[in-house]
């Protein structure tokens, strides 16, 4: 079986490197082989290539089989490129010193190329990363602006909050100095007079307010004989009541033979008002008839 040229995985999970080696095509891929000739990292934009160029030339021209992938990495480096112009010296095609001015010329060219590339990848990665500050810088300036609105308005408030302070310290250092000025002698009987208006009262209230104790006033003398009580009987003497008033009979209620009609006693109601009890008129000698 032929000897291959092929790659051995190293590295870790989902971040791999590989190993250019040449190996029995029988063996394992990560297994025992003859030879590592180089390195190929593809994390790396461009991927980074170490290649010994003249011991891998060597296993091509010994009959050596490159895999698809190492294939193109010594295209790219330029191996198979120096294995056909010494196929074309061993044919006569050429001779030795055109073949090496041709593969310069080709290495040169392809150095540009990549060079190129290189150049482009940094520019891409210099513009992205101008353009992460800018949007960064964007972002500052509408902090900025926010917070700078934020500031003010918390200004304006503590400006405000401050001036009514101020204010109400003003209102409250002016009050104790306002408040003796009103206080002017011609107010003060104005202030007393709730305590002077009973001296006000005028001697005709005072009846209408004693009225209860001066109904006893208007009794006349003939209600007097009336009220005082007749001796006491033996009788009710020793039962221990006191005697009724009996009225005095008229000489026409002596003549007619009729007891006379006890008079009204006045009532607590007429002694409040003040009024008189009305007197009952007497019977005339036609109307006893």
């Amino acid at each position: 079986m032929p000897v291959k040229i092929r790659l051995a995985r190293h590295g870790k999970k989902r971040l791999p490197y590989y190993h250019i080696v040449i190996a029995d095509s029988r063996a394992p891929r990560d297994g025992k082989f003859i030879e590592r000739v180089g390195s190929y990292n593809p994390n790396t934009n461009p991927a980074t290539i170490e290649l010994d160029f003249d011991r891998a030339l060597d296993w091509l021209l010994k009959g050596a089989q490159p895999t698809e992938t190492c294939r193109a990495i010594l295209s790219y480096q330029g191996v198979l490129m120096k294995k056909h112009l010494l196929n074309g010296v061993k044919k006569g095609a050429m001779t030795e010193e055109e073949a090496e001015a041709r593969f310069a010329a080709w290495k040169n060219e392809k150095e540009s190329k990549i060079q190129e590339k290189m150049e482009m990848v940094l520019g891409q990665k210099k513009d992205e990363r101008a353009r992460i500050i800018a949007e960064e810088a964007k972002v500052n300036e509408a902090r900025e602006a926010e917070i700078a609105k934020r500031n003010a308005v918390l200004a304006a408030e503590t400006a405000k909050a401050s001036g009514q302070e101020e204010k109400a310290s003003e209102e409250a250092s002016a009050a104790p100095e306002e408040a003796p000025a009103p206080a002017t002698p011609a107010e003060e009987p104005a202030r007393e007079a709730p305590d002077e208006a009973p001296v006000t009262e005028t001697p005709e209230e005072e009846p209408a307010r004693k009225g209860p104790e001066e109904a006893p006033a208007p009794e006349t003398p003939e209600e007097e004989p009336a009220r005082k009580s007749p001796e006491e009987t033996p009788s009710a003497k020793a039962s221990g009541k006191e005697p009724e008033e009996k009225p005095e009979e008229t000489p026409s209620a002596k003549a007619s033979g009729k007891e006379p009609e006890e008079k009204p006693e006045e009532t607590p109601s007429a002694k409040a008002s003040g009024k008189e009890p009305e007197e009952k008129p007497e019977e005339t000698p036609s109307a006893k008839a």
